[in-house]
């Protein structure tokens, strides 16, 4: 596992996606892992020091996992399957350990709130191998759509990972409308 760093926030304009980009802590690599915007948010957020007045669900976790006598100690990109990836929060509670498997953008929206280090597998980023240099030219943040700066170019993943990360998006989308989602009609 190798120490890995919020490098920026972008939009994917192919797909309509943010992508959290991650750079190795002493190095050049870089790890883009396409997320949702209330993930994306949280995180800038967090990065930005914008506090709330009423926990959202991130500080909710940060809170829970505190009250409960536990504390975070790591967060772990372990690997990626059919364009998912997968992560772990490394916890510990007294004394024991606890490995919670979770989204890395929810991973990563909780590390940064217990300044907890990020940790990704070095398969992961030799599989994305793109130097950080092409990122380190774009500004760190722009103006727009949430202040949200593009990412490097999507053609680090093949088309057939494009079109299969929008159609598990588009399920778990679908999956999570309820019928008042789609207003009253009449026919």
């Amino acid at each position: 596992m190798v120490e890995v760093f919020v490098s920026r926030l972008g939009l994917d304009s192919s797909t309509n996606s943010f992508v959290v980009i991650l750079q190795e802590r002493d190095g050049e690599r870089i790890l883009p892992i396409w997320i949702g915007r209330p993930e994306a948010e949280s995180i800038a957020a967090q990065l930005d020091g914008v506090h709330r007045e009423r926990p959202m669900t991130h500080d909710l976790a940060r809170a829970l996992i505190t009250a409960l006598g536990g504390t975070l100690h790591s967060v772990r990109v372990t690997r990626v399957e059919a364009g998912t990836f997968f992560a772990q929060m490394h916890l510990e509670r007294a004394g024991e350990q606890i490995v919670v498997d979770a989204r890395p953008s929810d991973s990563i929206a909780i590390a940064l709130r217990f300044d907890a280090p990020i940790l990704a597998s070095d398969d992961l980023l030799a599989e994305y191998e793109a130097p950080a240099e092409e990122a380190a030219a774009e500004p760190d943040r722009a103006e727009g759509e949430g202040g949200f700066v593009p990412p490097p170019s999507p053609d680090i993943q093949s088309a057939a990972e494009q079109e299969q990360r929008e159609v598990e998006r588009l399920k778990r989308h679908l999956e999570s409308l309820r019928p008042e989602d789609f207003g009253k009609f009449t026919l």
